[in-house]
């Protein structure tokens, strides 16, 4: 069949849905391994990754089903939440690839003080760092996370700091989510466009006199 015939705009739809689901899923996967990384997981617009993330993987399942069947309603409410979900994921993109480093200096800084001795410990023992940051907005607090100590490096020579550590995480994590959202991002309205058409296609293996 020609290009642009029911038969196509429903493989095109389908293949676009199955996309989606791999971008979704690599939303969620990223995101979760930017939050599992120590205080990096202050940074709460990861959070609202992980959830556009799986709104997107959810969408994209209905998109499917719907499109496989030509399903009127659910075609429909894909449109409609496909779009919502452009919304978001646009605007949590433009926020991880805006976001600076004094930004996020200033939201693990934020974290880090709101720590018991404990948990610092406990964070720098498991990544291998200490303190946060070697400045003189935060020299008393560094000299005292530096006597209390237990990472391994100490044994070694000087130790990189938890926050030197975490920002180069953050940006990397923050960049890939980014990159990827804003640019797949512009794609759901195409995937919106084509669901519109598909959905007003009639499909010739129903029956003739049934209304679509």
């Amino acid at each position: 069949m020609v290009c642009g015939g029911f038969t196509c705009s429903k493989n095109a739809l389908c293949s676009l849905n199955v996309v989606y689901m791999l971008v979704g899923l690599l939303l969620i996967v990223v995101a979760a391994w930017g939050k599992g990384f120590g205080i990096v997981s202050s940074i709460h617009i990861i959070g609202g990754v992980i959830a556009v993330g799986f709104f997107l993987l959810l969408i994209a399942i209905v998109g499917l089903i719907g499109a496989v069947h030509h399903h009127q309603v659910m075609l429909f409410f894909y449109m409609v939440i496909l779009f919502i979900v452009f919304l978001f994921q646009f605007g949590v993109s433009c926020s991880c690839l805006a976001m600076n480093q004094g930004q996020q200096e200033k939201l693990l800084a934020s974290s880090w003080g709101m720590m018991s001795n404990k948990t610092r410990i406990s964070l720098e023992e498991k990544l291998d760092c200490c303190g946060l940051f070697n400045n003189t907005k935060h020299q008393a607090d560094f000299l005292t996370d530096m006597s209390l100590c237990p990472a391994p490096c100490k044994q070694k020579g000087p130790c990189i700091t938890c926050g030197l550590k975490s920002l180069q995480h953050a940006s990397e994590a923050l960049k890939i989510l980014g990159g990827v959202g804003l640019f797949f991002s512009f794609t759901e309205i195409l995937g919106v466009w084509l669901a519109m058409r598909y959905r007003n296609q009639k499909d010739p293996r129903a029956n003739p006199s049934a209304f679509l």
